[in-house]
């Protein structure tokens, strides 16, 4: 076993423990000291409050080492298709052992957190990154992949406002609502384009032969399905921010008529 599969599997163990331990133990203290609210929540707000949490940790961490390899790791950078990085490996394993974890915590607890399309999505994503880690290849696409991630911290904090029952109009609410959407669209809409512009650019080289008829058919199918789902989470979304700006349009000017004047 060489140092690379190690390194791999080793990660994604750690991965998979850390993330459950965050879910059992930690979380419950550190929500419970960080948030008087979280106390006296039900059980099955706390079971989806500790999985949120250990989605913002996860995102946070391979969000923002993502970025960092996106911009700074040479080995990545060269060849997107067959650039050898074990900084990109340990950040797919990282993720890797985060989805096996919430997949079973998905299925233990399917009454309260359960959702088809989390399945589907996680399960993509893994098939997906074990091709990356076994053969070696896509490493820099995979990465770039884990980019969107970065949305989901701002996703998670709408819901801890809306169970805490923040007002929606208040200014942390609000904030983080403009913020979700905006980041959502850059991270996971925006790069939709270039991407498969560059899967089209590549067509045909030596380098997009060498994958297989496996890689290649995996490579655009995954991306195509993962990317059906922002498309369709990112309308949500939108639906959600239009309802919210109508609404606040419109206390403004039920105000403005109790004040005797119309703007």
């Amino acid at each position: 076993m060489d140092i690379n599969t190690i390194l791999v599997i080793s990660t994604v163990f750690t991965s998979f423990f850390t993330f459950q331990l965050l879910f059992h133990f930690i979380s419950y203290w550190f929500s419970a000291k960080v948030s008087p609210g979280f106390n006296s929540l039900s059980f099955e707000k706390k079971i989806e409050w500790n999985s949120r949490v250990g989605s913002t940790c996860h995102s946070l961490v391979v969000g923002v080492f993502g970025l960092y390899i996106l911009l700074f790791d040479e080995a990545a950078i060269a060849d997107p298709l067959w650039g050898d990085s074990s900084f990109v490996k340990v950040n797919i394993a990282i993720s890797s052992g985060y989805l096996i974890s919430d997949l079973l915590l998905l299925i233990l607890y399917w009454k309260v957190i359960g959702d088809k399309y989390f399945i589907i999505h996680h399960c993509t994503a893994l098939y997906a990154y074990i091709l990356i880690l076994k053969g070696g290849l896509l490493e820099y696409i995979g990465n770039f992949r884990l980019l969107a991630e970065l949305s989901s911290p701002f996703v998670n904090q709408r819901w801890f406002f809306e169970v805490l029952k923040y007002p929606k109009f208040s200014k942390a609410n609000v904030i983080n609502g403009i913020l979700m959407t905006a980041v959502f669209f850059i991270v996971r809409i925006c790069v939709i384009p270039p991407f498969y512009g560059y899967i089209y650019s590549v067509l045909g080289t030596e380098a997009y032969m060498r994958l297989g008829i496996l890689v290649q058919c995996s490579w655009i199918s995954t991306c195509a399905v993962l990317d059906v789902m922002n498309v369709m989470w990112m309308i949500k979304i939108t639906k959600g921010c239009i309802k919210v700006i109508s609404l606040i349009r419109q206390e403004k000017a039920t105000n403005s008529l109790q004040n005797g004047k119309l703007d």
